[in-house]
């Protein structure tokens, strides 16, 4: 049952005094957020201790300890504190720290213990990030192994509590009444054709003439609030209306104005991506304006790489966005979609840890000595065939060593705080003397794209990227006629110059940015293009791991032989090329030498019908160099002529037609005893290299094994009494009272037939045999035109009764012939 919100706290206070953990469900506008740390700072049992408070932005972070400071009296870094990326605030009596979700993973890298830390919140749980679920993991870890004193709380409005409370041990869930007005939901169907900007901008603006208020537009992503931002800039607002953006790659200032409050006498529009879903209070908004949308990293295992995706928003995350309108009092919430639709939503957003990239997860796990992640308590395990691929990517990185365990190299690498791959690159740079110009290729990487470019891709180059960050100058505007996001030039260089000074990096270094892509190669071995057509120039390349990429335009680097590809959207058949840098053949032959394999390639070609023997040097499926081998060895060769003759077929050799007549035969006797060589043409082309391959010798093309004798192969595999014994038992050809020497037909080989002309067997009463006299020959018996006119195996009947039909028939066409009135007596005769 929901407690009131004045008894939440002191639940609470009793929840982790006793248990060490909880769960706790509060609605949007509880204040949770601020409240309950602040609450729980003067615990007794706390000792002094620290709480950490993880939040899944910077943003939030920065936002909620500005706020708790300032319900305190006190500057941020005084009693609470925060830890983001490039901004760290806490001092010796800073007692809250309010981190982002990765501070924690490296706090539990550098002491597992967590030494000095009393109590672990993670807010906003419902969002499921990796590094939440992987903070929560660890953390449960420790408690288990080094701080049962340790105290874990989980908040969230819309989280599954009683999934969360299992897996802390059977937690106590509370859960708050809240304090959440009213907010009336709307919902505007978008027109058939109708972009979502124009719909949202249509919004905003009928929302400002009808309702009271600050808005709140949700939309998936920086480029759609820049587009509406431009249609509401241009639709002459009212003077008193300020157009506020907010996403994560804009200045901390401009973040700032946007979750402000509004002046006194003037209303603002902030349009935000889903940043402003969870733990960021806007003050003033009565109206929230929801897209449904939002975009996020997406990892593939198949392609191992990452593509930004917009989705649709879950349930969880719209009734979130709605309950931003209810904070300060009763609001209504416009949703751009028909009311039948929400059946369709997700209930919850997927967890990250399901979809993301799992290299850094792999490296961190590897570093605290952990192979195998079943060893740690999930919410939802990272799925095997991405881990797997992470540890491979890993080894690839030499972060794992053959055993599987992590590396000096690797234990360097996880002591930076970046992707593996970036790492890799840092400390690999330092040999070559370009740690600098790392330290820029990987703030950039890191980065949102600095170009942009309106209605068409920007250029892929970037070296064009590293010029603006390595110029001295403020960047420009324009760059080869793309626009320059300056702000985003800004942080780059910041992230750099923290990461320099990280590495130790020489002032006195003179790199060129044409050194990029062998940097690159560096952090992306498994990315190295090679360009398909050499002549042609537009674009396409084959990638390493064999899949194709192609750059969006014509570009500089569509006529180089060879790139590294940073970023590429991983769509069949060909993925679109976002991020990259050309590289030379020279610079790949000496920094990824171990990975290149010199093999003697030795295939059927079926256009000339002959085997090809090529040397080749190989990257993954690039062929580097390939050159003809002038002494294969015999065997490959062999090897390849037995792949021409499989993929040509068995029927296709050159069956002569006493081999032919020789399968015929064998097959009549493994029908006698299944003991004999069995000569079908599945059999054979099972067991080439049995029977044919010791006869290849010398052999390169087809016209050679069309000189092969067939028929002494296939009798080289009887011993001497199966020779015999075939050539008594089924004997090539018999003696009919005739004295004539007639072949022996055994392409049927249940009955072999005797064709044989009827005047020949005169005087025969008794059919016949062969196979010891077990088998009955099938006697074919022919006019004197060599025509079958009577098919039998039973010569006296024959002569007895059908013989006289046939007689009168044939007497008639044949008149020269004799046809005597008793067969039985009559001389046979090989002529008239």
């Amino acid at each position: 049952m929901p407690l009131p919100v004045e008894s939440v706290i002191p639940a609470l206070r009793r929840a982790l005094r006793d248990r060490r953990v909880a769960v706790l469900q509060a609605p949007p506008g509880a204040g949770k957020t601020t409240r309950v740390p602040l609450a729980l700072l003067d615990e007794a049992w706390l000792g002094g201790s620290r709480i950490v408070m993880l939040e899944p932005r910077r943003l939030a972070a920065r936002a909620a300890a500005a706020y708790m400071a300032r319900l305190l009296g006190e500057r941020v870094g005084d009693t609470v504190g925060h830890r983001v990326r490039l901004d760290t605030r806490v001092g010796p009596r800073t007692r809250l720290e309010v981190v982002t979700e990765g501070v924690l993973g490296r706090m539990l890298q550098e002491d597992p213990a967590l030494d000095g830390v009393g109590l672990v919140i993670f807010d906003e749980f419902h969002e499921r990030s990796l590094n939440a679920d992987l903070g929560l993991a660890l953390a449960l870890q420790t408690r288990q192994l080094l701080r049962e004193d340790l105290a874990l709380l989980a908040m969230s409005a819309t989280l599954d509590g009683t999934a969360v409370a299992a897996l802390l041990g059977g937690a106590p869930v509370i859960t708050s009444e809240g304090r959440a007005h009213a907010v009336e939901t709307r919902y505007i169907p978008r027109r058939a054709g109708q972009r979502i900007e124009a719909q949202a901008a249509a919004v905003t603006r009928e929302a400002l003439a009808r309702e009271p208020g600050d808005i709140l537009v949700f939309l998936p992503g920086a480029a759609e609030i820049r587009r509406v931002h431009a249609l509401l800039a241009d639709a002459a607002l009212p003077a008193d209306v300020t157009l506020a953006p907010l996403h994560g790659n804009l200045p901390l200032e401009q973040q700032d104005v946007a979750i402000a409050p509004s002046p006194p006498g003037r209303r603002k529009v902030v349009l935000s991506t889903s940043i402003a879903e969870t733990s960021l209070t806007i003050d003033g908004v009565r109206v929230v304006i929801d897209a449904g949308l939002a975009r996020g990293p997406r990892f593939s295992p198949r392609t191992g790489m990452t593509s930004l995706e917009t989705t649709r928003v879950s349930r969880a995350s719209a009734d979130q966005r709605r309950g931003r309108a209810g904070r300060m009092g009763p609001g209504v919430c416009w949703r751009l979609w028909a009311e039948h639709e929400n059946a369709q939503l997700l209930p919850h957003t997927t967890p990250e840890i399901l979809e993301a990239d799992l290299a850094p997860l792999a490296l961190t796990l590897a570093d605290a000595g952990i192979g195998d992640p079943t060893q740690l308590a999930w919410l939802d395990g990272p799925p095997p065939a991405a881990f797997a691929q992470a540890r491979e990517l890993l080894g690839q990185l030499g972060a794992l060593g053959g055993d599987g365990r992590i590396t000096p190299h690797g234990r360097r690498m996880a002591a930076l705080a970046m992707h593996p791959r970036l790492a890799h690159m840092l400390i690999a740079a330092r040999q070559l003397g370009l740690v600098a110009l790392a330290c820029d290729l990987a703030a950039l990487l890191g980065e949102r794209d600095v170009l942009r470019a309106e209605g068409m891709p920007a250029d892929a180059d970037l070296r064009l990227r590293l010029e603006l960050v390595r110029g001295g100058s403020d960047a420009p505007a324009i760059v080869h006629e793309h626009r320059v996001d300056r702000d985003a030039v800004r942080r780059v260089r910041e992230q750099a110059r923290q990461w320099r000074a990280q590495m130790r990096a020489s002032d006195r270094e003179e790199a060129d940015v044409d050194e990029a892509g062998m940097l690159l190669a560096l952090a992306y071995p498994d990315r190295v293009a090679q360009r398909r057509d050499r002549g042609a120039g537009d674009g396409r390349f084959l990638l390493r791991n064999g899949r194709g990429a192609v750059l969006s335009s014509a570009q500089a680097l569509s006529a180089s032989d060879y790139i590294v590809v940073a970023d590429l959207d991983g769509q069949r058949p060909e993925s679109r090329i976002f991020l990259a840098a050309p590289v030379a053949i020279e610079s790949l032959e000496r920094r990824l030498g171990d990975q290149i394999e010199d093999d003697a390639h030795v295939g059927w070609d079926p256009a000339i019908r002959s085997v090809l023997a090529r040397r080749r040097r190989r990257l993954g499926a690039l062929v580097l160099a390939d050159a003809p081998l002038r002494e294969p060895d015999p065997e490959l060769v062999a090897a390849a002529l037995l792949d021409g003759i499989a993929s040509e077929g068995i029927a296709a050799l050159p069956w002569s037609d006493a081999a032919r007549r020789l399968r015929e035969r064998l097959a009549f006797m493994a029908r006698l005893d299944p003991s004999w060589p069995d000569a079908s043409d599945a059999t054979l082309a099972a067991t080439l290299g049995e029977w044919l391959a010791p006869h290849l010798g010398g052999a390169r093309t087809w016209a050679d094994i069309e000189r092969l004798d067939l028929f002494h192969m296939l009798l080289a595999r009887l011993d001497w009494r199966q020779r015999a014994a075939l050539d008594e038992q089924a004997p090539t050809h018999i003696t009919v009272p005739s004295g004539s020497r007639i072949a022996i037909d055994y392409s049927d080989p249940d009955a072999p037939v005797l064709p044989v002309r009827l005047q020949e067997m005169f005087g025969c009463m008794e059919t016949p045999r062969i196979a010891g006299d077990r088998v009955p020959l099938t006697v074919h018996l022919l006019s004197p035109a060599h025509r079958p006119v009577q098919i039998t195996r039973d010569l006296a009947g024959f002569w007895r009764t059908t013989y006289f039909d046939v007689r009168k028939d044939l007497r008639g066409r044949y008149p020269k012939h004799q046809w005597p009135d008793d067969p039985v007596v009559a001389v046979p005769r090989r002529k008239r």
